[in-house]
């Protein structure tokens, strides 16, 4: 189809969820524009053990940041042209949307988005999300779980999701729930729960494949279609009945309004880009999740026992009058991921173990923006870690590492290992903390909140509560680029339930 009533442009996480959705209705044409291949056929793609073997490969755009001022330069930002996205290629560690970050939002006049409205919509999800089956829980991971709960002083959490108490503390440790189904391993992607049969049984939905859209076409101030080039470079139009909707992620959707001629004036004029909206905020308010790295070595082989090698971690406050929600997130991984420690200049041994603590509500913001109108070329990406001017993004990742010491220093994971050998155990102050886990931090790959929702009257705001793009008619946003501040937690539970949200929004505007 190359008219229908609804084009969407992406078909990753959210993407497919609206698509699956909005389809449901014989008399609704919808059609999803994917620049990667299907993942019907991709067993890399279906098999959650198997998340890693996706990334840094031939569906992964392998995006770059600028140099960071304060932060890793070398970080290799992960985001997926398959159908699916990013919910092909992650540990799907599925968080229902905290209150205390949904109430943040509400604060900053994304009016509707309170728990009560936005609970129910995470109850409607349709991939299977579950508890880490006993069997597939590592015996090393339980005992650090264990040491986490004794140090800390944390309390034990299995059904987090369900779980009342740490909706209203925010604090606990234990295996995670993530997306997938025990025993096949298949991973609880949206393409495959939402989207593989509707392709196959639904005349009014279709998926093109090979489709990198180019701009969005905007006529007499409303969205009318997209432009986009197939593998071969020939261009096509696909017009839109009713409405764009942009499902890109946090990085392509700003870029692609951008491209589009909608964006902040000085940002479209020096990359020759002809100005439909002056919109300030698109590309602003970048924000992403700054995970550092501790690493022992291991005095006793670890099992590879795992659903996804990193299927626990605990959730830490460090200001008890604080908000109800994680200051610090950590992740224990099965196999510790150090290439960043050894580009540093650590020398590592053969057996290590790590503990990966990040930064849950970063208060730092970035960047991205366009520096021309080749729709082909990637977009300048700036983080902007640790870039606050308070120092409390430094402070909290210096905090985590120190309650990391204090785990691996409880039994039994003090039984697992040895020395510290990174940063190691001879760097305590903050300041030469701080020098080794800014160079060597790692990106959770949570990039969000570049397309930021909020009230009419607040001009950085890109998208209105319903999430239409303001200045624009027919175009709306559904992914991580619309929240207004990152959730605490990994926020792919966040995304799709916005994107169920979202599907009930579209269908009011034509009731």
């Amino acid at each position: 189809m190359t008219t229908a009533d609804y084009v969407i442009v992406g078909g990753g996480t959210a993407g497919c969820i609206v698509a699956a959705r909005l389809s449901e209705d014989p008399d609704v044409t919808v059609t999803v524009l994917e620049p990667g291949p299907s993942d019907a056929d991709e067993p890399r793609a279906l098999d959650i053990r198997r998340w890693a073997e996706m990334l840094e490969g031939e569906y992964d755009l392998d995006y770059r940041s600028v140099t960071q001022v304060r932060g890793n330069s070398n970080i290799r930002q992960a985001r997926m042209r398959i159908l699916g996205g990013c919910s092909t290629a992650n540990t799907m560690i599925t968080w229902r949307p905290l209150p205390a970050d949904l109430d943040e939002w509400v604060g900053l006049g994304a009016k509707g988005w309170d728990a009560s409205t936005v609970h129910p919509y995470y109850d409607r999800l349709a991939t299977p999300i579950t508890p880490v089956a006993e069997k597939d829980q590592n015996p090393y991971v339980a005992d650090v779980v264990e040491s986490a709960r004794r140090a800390l002083a944390l309390p034990a959490r299995t059904k987090w999701n369900s779980d009342a108490d740490f909706a209203e503390t925010g604090r606990g440790a234990g295996f995670f729930e993530i997306g997938y189904t025990p025993g096949t391993h298949l991973r609880s992607s949206t393409s495959v729960h939402y989207l593989h049969e509707a392709i196959r049984t639904r005349d009014n939905l279709a998926v093109r494949h090979g489709m990198h859209a180019n701009r969005v076409l905007v006529e007499g101030g409303s969205a009318v279609g997209v432009l986009a080039t197939d593998g071969d470079g020939i261009e096509h139009r696909f017009d839109a009945a009713r409405e764009v909707i942009v499902c890109c992620g946090a990085i392509d959707t700003p870029k692609l309004l951008q491209l589009s001629g909608i964006g902040p004036r000085k940002v479209l004029s020096d990359a020759g880009v002809d100005v439909v909206v002056d919109s300030p905020g698109v590309g602003e308010n970048l924000m992403d999740h700054a995970e550092g790295l501790i690493v022992w070595q291991a005095v006793r082989e670890v099992p590879e026992t795992c659903a996804t090698g990193w299927d626990a971690g605990a959730a830490v406050r460090l200001h008890d009058d604080g908000p109800a929600r994680p200051d610090v997130l950590m992740h224990f991984p099965v196999e510790a991921v150090a290439d960043h420690a050894v580009t540093y200049g650590a020398e590592l041994p053969e057996r290590i173990v790590s503990i990966a603590p990040n930064v849950a509500k970063p208060k730092s913001r970035g960047r991205v923006w366009i520096t021309s109108d080749d729709a082909a070329a990637a977009p300048s990406i700036d983080y902007g870690y640790f870039t606050d001017p308070d120092g409390a993004d430094e402070a909290t990742l210096i905090a985590g590492i120190r309650l990391a010491r204090r785990i691996a220093a409880e039994s039994p994971m003090s039984q697992w290992i040895g020395p510290e050998v990174f940063p190691g155990s001879d760097v305590t102050s903050d300041e030469d903390l701080s020098a080794a886990l800014r160079s060597t931090h790692q990106t959770v790959y949570h990039v969000s909140g570049t397309c930021r929702m909020g009230a009419a009257d607040d001009p950085m705001a890109v998208c209105d509560p319903e999430l239409r793009v303001q200045g624009v008619d027919g175009l709306r946003i559904v992914d991580a680029s619309i929240f207004p501040t990152i959730p605490s937690v990994n926020p792919v539970g966040t995304i799709m339930t916005v994107a169920e949200r979202a599907v009930d929004l579209i269908r009011c505007a034509t009731a």
